[in-house]
């Protein structure tokens, strides 16, 4: 049972460097330009041009995207994992807004970059293309998923960072470097790898470090009798 446990353990602080890896990847290869919210018409045709042209490396881009996302509902709970008692609530606050907020990502980066690589390779003029666009993001539905994502992108990297320093595991310094890394890498625009790369760089080091916090407590597993279920020990 301890050697499950360890093992799952361990599977899930992978999840945060890979999480890292697929955003990173994903923005890099997004072109430059199509990462807007296609809300009007002028958006559209504006984009679209750029969509024709590079089709392909936008349907590259979103399924990294979506892969990213998912990425980000693991991490969450696997940095919930670290904490015990002090920051506990805010932790599960912020892997369930977290969670709901990258499921609803999700479902926006279709109506965005997987829909704008499809709309542009079809063989419709850029005036429909446009319409089905802008019809897209600007039903309830579509409105609905892009509000949600965009509130909890924002807040849940700020509440879990609370956690982490409540927490008392990892040093403070960690905890806002996890916080304002976050927040910056999903400002961040496809300027071109090389800038992605800078700019999220203090992102991905922050996973870095906290997968290897969770791997470290993987080893803090107690050892129980075959009569009683594992349980972690404290730090």
């Amino acid at each position: 049972m301890n050697n499950a446990l360890r093992t799952r353990q361990r599977m899930f602080a992978l999840a945060l460097p890979l999480t890292a890896a697929l955003y990173i990847g994903a923005e890099g290869t997004n072109p430059k330009g199509t990462d807007q919210l296609i809300t009007t018409t002028a958006v559209a045709l504006k984009v679209l041009p750029i969509a024709a042209k590079h089709h392909t490396q936008l349907y590259i881009s979103g399924s990294l995207t979506e892969l990213a996302l998912a990425g980000v509902i693991v991490s969450y709970g696997a940095i919930a994992m670290l904490i015990r008692k002090r920051g506990s609530t805010a932790a599960t606050t912020a892997v369930l807004l977290g969670g709901i907020g990258a499921f609803c990502g999700v479902v926006a980066n279709v109506l965005g970059g997987i829909n704008l690589a499809a709309a542009a390779a079809a063989h419709v003029s850029h005036d429909a293309a446009a319409r089905l666009l802008v019809t897209n993001f600007n039903s309830g539905p579509g409105q609905a998923f892009t509000d949600v994502y965009a509130f909890s992108e924002f807040v849940a990297p700020i509440i879990m960072g609370v956690a982490l320093w409540r927490s008392g595991r990892v040093p403070r310094w960690l905890a806002v470097l996890f916080a304002l890394g976050f927040e910056l890498a999903e400002q961040t625009a496809s300027v071109g790898i090389a800038r992605v790369v800078l700019q999220m760089a203090p992102f991905a080091l922050a996973m870095l470090l906290l997968s290897v916090r969770i791997w470290r407590a993987a080893d803090q597993v107690a050892p129980v009798s075959d009569d009683h279920e594992p349980t972690l020990a404290t730090a």
